[in-house]
């Protein structure tokens, strides 16, 4: 989720806390963005919420003066993520890689899952996740310091669906 919005004017502005609610009036903190203090020009912000759960989500922002006293500012609508509507193993990231890798995947419904890595003569190496998980996308960084250089395989197993990519380490 990405939020912009823009100042005219600017005085004591120490920055912006970027709150989240996904229950009626419970709000967390997502980031902060640091504000450019005094200014009588048109100032663009932005902020990027990232790896969110499938939900309805609503955003406010508070801005915080210097001196510690703020005001809040509630964002209109609602901002709904999805489940995504195929299971998906993604090519890692980078490949080849040296040391570490990001793998990525999407699941359609809770279940249990499983994300191992294997040897070019399919001897487990390692387990990445082996755990109930809900509905949505995933992301997990493989480091492979301690490995050899070589050719591996990661598999996802989740409920009936099973998917296998292959990954080159460089060192």
């Amino acid at each position: 989720v990405t939020l912009n919005w823009q100042t005219n004017t600017e005085t004591n502005n120490s920055g912006f806390d970027i709150e989240r609610s996904i229950i009626k009036d419970q709000w967390t903190k997502a980031g902060f963005i640091q504000g450019i203090g005094n200014s009588n020009q048109t100032k663009e912000y932005s902020f990027t919420d990232k790896n969110l759960s499938p939900g309805r989500y609503k955003y406010r922002l508070k801005q915080i003066d210097f001196n510690g006293s703020f005001e809040y500012f509630d964002l209109s609508g609602e901002v709904v993520i999805g489940v995504p509507e195929k299971y998906e193993l993604s090519q890692n990231y980078p490949n080849p890689f040296n040391p570490a890798t990001v793998i990525r995947y999407s699941l359609t419904e809770n279940s249990f899952t499983s994300l191992k890595i294997y040897d070019v003569t399919g001897r487990e190496i390692t387990k990445l996740v082996n755990e109930k998980q809900e509905a949505g996308r995933y992301e997990v960084i493989f480091n492979g310091s301690n490995f050899a250089s070589g050719v591996y395989f990661y598999e996802l197993r989740s409920g009936s669906f099973v998917s296998q990519k292959r990954m080159l380490l460089l060192k």
